[in-house]
This record gives C-alpha cells, structure tokens and sequence, in this order.
C-alpha cells in the first residue's frame, strides 16, 4: 500500500479496486475486465487484505458456477434442467423475430438461442439488440410437448454495469488529490504503473480516454504491436465497441435500409476500428463516403433520411517503419488503406496519437495499486459527455488567428477532453491549462502537417498561441524537433528556412551528435550554449550532449546528488564509456563524481561505485568519489580542467525507464534509441 493507495481508499471508498486481482479471478474465462471488476467491485472494493481474500473466494466460485465455458455448455444446460433455475454470466444478444412479433435472445457460449426477451428489457437496454451486452441472467427451464415451443425462459437479466453514481461525490473527492496523484489515479485505474512512465507518457495514456468523455471525438492511434492501443478499448468500458477495422459495413455501422435498424453508432459511446491498417485491405467507397461526412457533420444518410448520433470514433493500427523512414519516404500515415489515405477523410481526424511513442507493455507496467472500477470511471466519463470544457483557456491564451476553424475545433475538443479527465472540477492554474494547450495544439497540427505533405494545396499553419501577458508561442510536434531534416518534405522554400530556424535550439543536442564524428574537429568547435530537451525525445546520447566539450580534458568532476540507484550509477558508467570512446589510448583521465549517500542502501551504492572504479581503471580512466555529508550539494553540473561547466538539470538520469533484463533490447545497447527525461542543459565556459 502506498500512501496514494491509502487516500484512494479513504476517498472512494467502495469504488476502487485493486488491479491485479483482475489477472488471480481471470483464469482461462474469456470475459472482459470490466465483467470481472464489476464482480470484484461487489466484493473486494476494499484495502483489507482479509476482506480481499474473502471477496476474491467468492467471484472466484461465482465465475466457476455461474460464468459459462463453451466447452462446459452442456453441463451449465443440465443444471438449468435439473435445478429449474439458474443464474448465468454470458454475452446476450436479442434479435426481433418479425414473423412471431417477439424479441429473442441467443446467448453466445452457452448456445441457446431464440429464447423470449419482454418488451420493457429491451426498452432499457437496447443495446442487447446491437452486438450484444455481457449480463447476469436468470434463466428456468419448463419443456412442454410441443416442439415449437422454447422451454428456455428469460426471467430476468441485469447488464453488467453500474446501477448508481454520485457524481457531485466524484467532484468532492477530486479535490484531494493534487494534479500528479489524481493522474497517477487515472493511471493505477486504466491497470498502469504509473511509476514507469513519464508526465508525457501518461498524458498519451490518457487521451486515449477522450473519446469516452467527448462526443463526435475522432481518434487515429498508430504504432508498433504490443503497445496496448486496442485494450483501452475492448476492456476499459461497456460503452466503447471495438471491431476489426475490415468486418464492419455500412448497415452495421450506420443504418440497414431494408430493416430501419439503426447501426453501431446509433447505440455506443466510441467504436473503435482494430487493425485499421493494411495497404492491401479491400475497403468499401461507400462506406469511407458515409464515414467521411458522419465525421465533419455528426450525421449520416443513406438515402432515406439524415440521422444523428454522438459516437466518437478511435482508427487504431501497426506501423511498419520507424518514423525517420516515414519521414523521408512517405508520411505518417503510410501503413492506411488507399481509400482512407485521403486528405478529405483524414483533414476530419481531430487527433493524432504517435503510438510510436508508447513503449511496448512489459510484466512490470502493469499496477498492482488501487484503482476506480472500470465501471464506475466509465460512467463518470460518460456522464461528462454533457459537459463542455473547451472554453476554459480563454482569459489565459488565444489561438493564433491562422489556425483555420477546422483545425479551431479539433484543438478545442481535445483540449476539452482531456480538462475533463484531469479537472473535472473547472479548478485549474494557468500553467495546468497550458500544459494541456499545448498537447492539444501538437495532437492536431500532427494530422495538419501530414496532410502538407500529400497535398499541395494546405498550406502552412502557424500552430501557436498568445499568453495574456502578450507573448506568443509556437508549438511542434516531437517528430518536427528529432528528425527536422525530414519532417519538411516540401521543396526548399523561405516558409521551410523559417520553420528549420524555430527548431535549431531544439535540434542543437542532435547536430552536436553529427559532429562527435569527427573528434579533432569537435574539440576544435565547442560553443556555450542552451539546449532543451523534450519529453520522449530519441536520438540523443552522452556522446552528442557531452563529447565535443570532455574531448582533451585531463580532469572532470561532476557533481550530482542522485548517483544512488542502480539505473542512475549504471548511467555513470556510461558517461565513463563515452570518455574511454573519445579518449586517447595512451592518455589517462581523472573522473571525480561529488554525490550524497542513499541512506536505504549505501552499502549496495558503495559497491556498485567500486566496481565503476575497478573497471574504468584498466582503460585509462582514474574514477574517485566522495559523499556530501552535508547534503548541501543541490545543483548538478559537469566540470572539466579544458575551460567548461556544464549544467544540467536532471543530472545524467536523463532516460526514461526501458528493460534492463533484456540483453536482445536495443535500449541496452544504444543510448540514441532510448526516450529521453524532459531536461535542460546549459554549456558555460570557464
């Protein structure tokens, strides 16, 4: 239990639940998280650890009695028979019978079918007659001679969803939690670690949920395999659909012509489209047609009349390349179908989530602390559908007046979303709405900046906005900082000179990685200097940060309070790497690093700083230590005996977590692939 477990606990007493426990009940039932939670809400909504045992017992025996194995059908079938009356756990879907005038259920693992539903459930349920909804059924069984006869009966059936919520509760105990707990809460919620990620990484988690908490919101996530994107929503809500991007057609989705029946939209939250991607896929012009207007105008038509409907739309799918390759041969958008790979339908999208930017989920990203029940998140994110956030910058920042209305409104939903999710309360400080600006501003001009690039006819977008004290700022995406040698494919024109000046600050760590090719001529170059580093930022190294300013320096000192942990004395053997890569073979150096002692585990961190010392001697590099004893030393910084002080921020802990374990990860291997800390360095001389 972590202290943030603690008043999670005291706070949502009853609505949270622990997240591993969903993986001790699963077993080898094929059930949706949200069905297992909602049975772990029931009994195990608590911290105590004898209760949670308890409570786990119990879902364990009711998923062993009630919930329905296909290979176990019969037997589930034989109870009904010989008990009269059972309660059951499986996906129902009902269907109208136009010939008998009544509504019929299948039920999909236990394989009955054709069993009588009574107008009033469907009434208040409709979406049994969709794609159907998992429930808790009650079933008897009365056999009668006549064969045309069912004598499977319906008694009653309850969807496996959340009856009530308080939401004025929700909002009370919102304000508890500062803005980094109640994300870490959002986190822990959606079975993340939040401990392995990044502020930049969590906000991509999260806006993966804005289309649960925002009407008419248009997704596009694409990226390597293994990164969650299809999970938030096939087990997140029993609101979101998720369907293979090839198998839905126009009556499924929209509207069937012949019967009147309204389709998927008419009936979910979200629909998410797996696997959207594939070059090769056969896709339907008339349903990119209906798609593409349902998109901009939240309606659709197939002839007979015009319809509304609120759902948001998520198009998640693999990429093939890394995105330098995309860059400089095709654009972001490579791996779409042909009919999708079309300006018109993807000018319509209102975000862009570089999967790419998403680490491939390993065991120990996933949370074992407290979260809210699926259920009850989902609707809280559903009941903020109502709301609108997205005036809430105005009076702190104006949009640049080149922002089209088009590109307008996809920041403003955005940006809605995600206040939504992270202030529910409408209690938040400029610097809050600004972080959120910004990330919304990037999510659009990522989709916009694509679009100039399969189509001459954009033009350039000055992304930017104005603070109220009168500064105005550009925002870019992080593909635009790492890779601006690619990201501009239009011919070289003035427009490209200016927008490849407005990033050179950024870019400074990446050239500097050019020039440590040439080592003579490095030493020969150092400038003083600022560099910004962004959150998730690749392509960096202590090579390009430090090389060209350590190269002929006999003596080095830095001084970083946090040489503590393994990861971050494993970072200082790789600076004392880099120093035996640029040094001269028959030349010494003297490495001297100034560093408090982890009180926890000084004895782990003195015998970790020998074995620095033990293997860097027999390649010319001399490595000493000594504590602050005083716990005075706060700044961290870098000295050498050629004339430089070089001040960073983070000290050398500048990558985000990666598998250590893995010896086949290029991580291990390479600094340059690693996604960077968010830091600053500033080179001085002295």
């Amino acid at each position: 239990m972590t202290s943030l477990d603690d008043k999670i606990n005291e706070h949502f007493q009853g609505l949270v639940v622990r997240k591993d426990l969903v993986k001790t009940v699963k077993g080898n039932a094929i059930v949706p998280s949200y069905v297992l939670e909602y049975l772990l809400g029931q009994y195990c909504a608590t911290n105590d650890e004898n209760s949670i045992e308890s409570g786990i017992k119990t879902v364990k025996e009711i998923l062993e009695k009630h919930y329905v194995h296909r290979n176990e059908a019969n037997l589930i079938k034989s109870n009904i028979r010989e008990k009269g009356r059972y309660s059951i756990i499986d996906k129902v879907i009902v269907s109208l019978n136009d010939k008998n005038d009544t509504y019929e259920a299948s039920f999909s693992n236990l394989g009955i079918k054709k069993v009588l539903v009574d107008t009033n459930t469907i009434k208040n349920h409709p979406k049994l007659l969709v794609t159907g909804v998992w429930c808790i059924s009650e079933i008897t069984y009365d056999h009668t001679d006549d064969n045309r006869v069912i004598p499977w009966i319906l008694d009653s059936i309850k969807p496996i969803q959340l009856s009530q919520f308080n939401f004025d509760e929700y909002l009370e105990a919102r304000h508890h939690f500062s803005k980094d707990e109640w994300v870490d809460l959002l986190i822990q919620s959606m079975g993340l670690n939040p401990e392995m990620f990044g502020n930049r990484h969590k906000m991509l988690q999260l806006l993966r949920l804005v289309p649960f908490v925002e009407r008419n919101f248009n997704l596009i996530e694409l990226g390597p395999k293994g990164t969650g994107k299809s999970h938030i929503f096939s087990e997140f809500s029993p609101h979101g659909m998720l369907i293979s991007g090839g198998e839905v057609t126009v009556p499924k989705l929209f509207v069937n012509n012949n019967s009147g029946k309204l389709g998927l939209v008419g009936y979910w939250d979200i629909i998410a489209f797996d696997e959207f991607a594939g070059k090769q896929k056969k896709i339907d012009k008339s349903l990119v047609d209906i798609l593409k207007n349902y998109l901009a105008n939240k309606s659709f038509s197939r002839g007979v009349e015009t319809l509304g409907a609120e759902a948001s739309m998520a198009f998640i799918g693999n990429t093939k390349h890394n995105v330098p390759y995309m860059l400089k041969h095709t654009d972001l958008f490579e791996e779409l179908p042909d009919k999708y790979h079309d300006p018109a339908f993807l000018d319509r999208l209102h975000a862009f989530l570089p999967g790419w930017e998403v680490d491939i989920l390993r065991g120990e990203m996933f949370s074992d602390g407290y979260g809210f029940v699926v259920d009850y998140i989902a609707e809280i994110l559903r009941h903020q559908r109502n709301q609108d956030f997205s005036n809430k910058y105005n009076g702190h920042f104006v949009l640049s007046p080149d922002i089209a209305t088009r590109d307008r409104d996809a920041i403003n939903k955005t940006f809605s979303g995600l206040m939504k999710i992270l202030y529910p309360t409408g209690e938040q400080t400029a610097d809050e709405i600004e972080e959120v600006l910004r990330f919304s501003i990037e999510c659009r001009k990522r989709v916009k900046d694509q679009l100039m690039r399969l189509d001459s006819t954009y033009k350039k977008v000055n992304f930017s906005y104005s603070c109220s004290s009168g500064t105005t700022k550009s925002v870019q995406t992080l593909e635009e900082i790492e890779y601006p040698q690619f990201y501009y494919k239009r011919e070289a024109t003035d427009d490209k000179a200016e927008e490849s000046n407005t990033s050179s600050d950024n870019n400074e760590a990446t050239k500097q990685e050019e020039k440590t090719t040439n080592k003579q001529d490095d030493a020969d170059n150092p400038s003083t200097g600022h560099v910004t580093i962004s959150e998730n930022q690749r392509g960096i190294s202590f090579d390009g940060l430090f090389g060209r300013y350590v190269v002929n320096a006999k003596k080095i000192t830095i001084t970083d309070p946090y040489i503590r942990a393994f990861h971050q004395i494993r970072n200082l053997m790789e600076f004392v790497e880099m120093l035996v890569r640029i040094k001269q073979n028959e030349e010494d150096i003297s490495l001297h690093l100034i560093t408090q002692t982890d009180e926890t585990r000084s004895e782990q961190q003195n015998g970790f700083l020998n074995q620095v010392q033990q293997n860097s001697l027999a390649y010319g590099v001399n490595f000493t230590w000594e504590y602050d004893t005083q716990g005075t030393t706060h700044a961290r910084h870098i000295i050498t005996d050629n004339g430089w002080k070089i001040s960073i921020d983070r000290g050398l802990d500048i990558f985000q977590r990666f598998e250590m374990n893995d010896a086949f990860n290029m991580n291990n291997r390479l600094q340059k692939t690693r996604s960077c800390k968010a830091f600053e360095v500033t080179y001085l001389k002295v």
